[in-house]
């Protein structure tokens, strides 16, 4: 295993390349306001992070990752364009593996820029790649902002679209609430009660909890929309289950989403952006005709990215976590901008993993 004087010098080597490729180092603070992350997260970060209050702050979070606090600084005031790299610790609680690190060196780089988003997408997937040359990692890439055009496309409520949306990080929830609004799962007793009733259900019992009578008779009338509803339609449950299906190299995957676009056009707009990735990525250097390219990837652990999403990773070495990840996050900034946005992209990778995997090369 790495020590801590190794992790740290070859941190400091990933971020001065970061630097020359023209990221401005930054330092955000190790402790994070906690309402900014539980906006963004909800209560489920409270299992992944470690939380302290004080009395004039209020509740706050150890830092879990960077690219949040990246994004608040830029927000604020940030130049345009921007690129900026970091190089620090971040924590993450475990209550399930104790041997998976709790604290860990994150290196990272992060590109503001609305002139080109398909070569900005390009340029930092290629940094990360030049930085992990020489490792043998497979290489994963995938693209949230296709399904998220398809979602938009179905034939069906914005109610529905909205949940759907909602959950595309959590693929289970994803699919039962797809196979519940096409009709497949059979509606549950309870349910077929409530939908039978009319008019509001609140009044003649106590509030016990915290939600009040407003608010369960609004989730109770949305309910009742939602049953009235027509299902979603064979043909495009059918093209969306072959797009969450498709894995290929880049070439083969554009040819066959093309064929998925006859029954949902929708996506058309997403799959020339990913042609312009592409072209982009073969102009720097990279084997395109040779990437993998999987449009369900990215969908359990990258809750901010809605673009372009990829990781490295040590197939010899199944238990390691990713040796680098990224992707862009248009709408964090929306998000955090209070009104203004920024096309963004960018990716961290783990010193500690790669000083692992170069010693058991050398050895």
């Amino acid at each position: 295993m790495p020590n801590r004087s190794q992790i740290e010098a070859r941190a400091a080597l990933l971020r001065q390349r970061f630097e020359v490729a023209g990221g401005v180092v930054v330092d955000p603070p190790l402790l994070q306001n906690a309402d900014t992350l539980l906006d963004l997260y909800g209560e489920d970060i409270r299992a992944r992070a470690y939380v302290t209050s004080d009395a004039l702050r209020g509740e706050q979070m150890l830092r879990p990752d960077y690219t949040l606090p990246v994004v608040e600084m830029h927000m604020k005031g940030g130049a345009e364009p921007a690129r900026y790299t970091y190089a620090g610790e971040v924590f993450r609680r475990q209550e399930h593996d104790p041997d998976r690190a709790n604290e860990f060196v994150q290196v990272g780089y992060e590109v503001f820029d609305r002139t080109d988003p398909a070569d900005a997408d390009a340029e930092v997937f290629a940094l990360f790649h030049l930085q992990l040359r020489g490792l043998e990692l497979r290489v994963a890439t995938g693209d949230i902002g296709i399904l998220m055009a398809a979602v938009e496309g179905l034939k069906t409520t914005e109610v529905r679209k909205a949940a759907l949306r909602r959950h595309i990080w959590r693929p289970r929830r994803f699919r039962a609430l797809l196979d519940r609004f096409a009709g497949r799962t059979p509606i549950s007793e309870s349910r077929k009660k409530l939908l039978s009733t009319s008019g509001p259900l609140t009044g003649s019992a106590p509030e016990i909890g915290k939600r009040r009578a407003a608010e369960i008779d609004t989730r109770i009338e949305t309910l009742r929309g939602d049953a009235a509803a027509p299902p979603i339609a064979e043909h495009e449950m059918a093209a969306l289950e072959a797009l969450l299906a498709v894995r290929e190299t880049i070439p083969y995957a554009l040819e066959q989403m093309r064929d998925i676009a006859v029954d949902l056009p929708s996506i058309l707009p997403a799959l020339d952006r990913l042609e312009a990735r592409a072209s982009a990525l073969r102009a720097r250097g990279i084997d395109v005709d040779r990437l993998d390219f999987e449009a369900a990837y990215g969908r359990t652990s990258m809750e901010y990215y809605d673009g372009f999403v990829f990781g490295f990773y040590a197939e010899r070495r199944p238990d390691l976590p990713p040796i680098a990840t990224g992707g862009r996050y248009d709408a964090l900034t929306r998000l955090l901008g209070q009104g203004d946005e920024i096309p963004a992209v960018g990716g961290v990778i783990r010193p500690d993993l790669i000083l692992t995997l170069e010693g058991e090369v050398r050895t």
